[in-house]
């Protein structure tokens, strides 16, 4: 068997008769400070957009990602109450609260909510495509939600995506 790259029976190896890839694994002590990018919400359909802004959220757009390290940016969403829902989800969506009394519970139509708080709606889609624990509450306070066309951060000069 010498020569062929396989191994005689019983012989171990360290790693085999192949080549040993090493996976990457962020630690909070060697992460890059984070970037800052601006999405305008205006005509864009909700879903496609929370995708996005959830994949920057847990960093999915960078080479060092690792599922159990917060290495995603901040994101900021302009235009919030101009986002776009497809076929009839702009009349069949509710959102439920619970007041954690009996007989607590409330219904608000998307058109009710999208008048009184717009941000909350692409606050509720991009909760929904974040992993349901710790780490994820803490992304979603990387998350910037603005109604309108002005926000808050032009100090940080952040990255407008397309």
């Amino acid at each position: 068997m010498q020569g062929s790259g396989l191994t005689a029976y019983g012989e171990i190896l360290p790693f085999g008769p192949f080549p040993q890839m090493k996976t990457y694994l962020a630690k909070n002590e060697t992460l890059q400070p984070p970037k800052w990018h601006l999405i305008d919400a205006e005509g864009k359909v909700l879903g496609r957009l929370a995708v996005k802004a959830a994949n920057i959220l847990r960093g999915r757009h960078k080479p060092t990602y690792t599922p159990h390290v917060d290495t995603g940016d901040f994101v900021v969403v302009i235009n919030a109450s101009k986002v776009v829902l497809t076929g009839k989800k702009e009349e069949a969506t509710e959102y439920m609260s619970f007041s954690g009394y009996v007989g607590g519970e409330k219904y608000r139509k998307l058109a009710e909510v999208r008048l009184q708080k717009p941000e909350f709606i692409v606050m509720q889609a991009v909760k929904g495509m974040l992993p349901k624990n710790r780490l994820a509450r803490t992304m979603l306070t990387k998350l910037r939600v603005f109604p309108g066309a002005t926000h808050d951060h032009a100090a940080q000069n952040p990255v407008v995506l397309k």
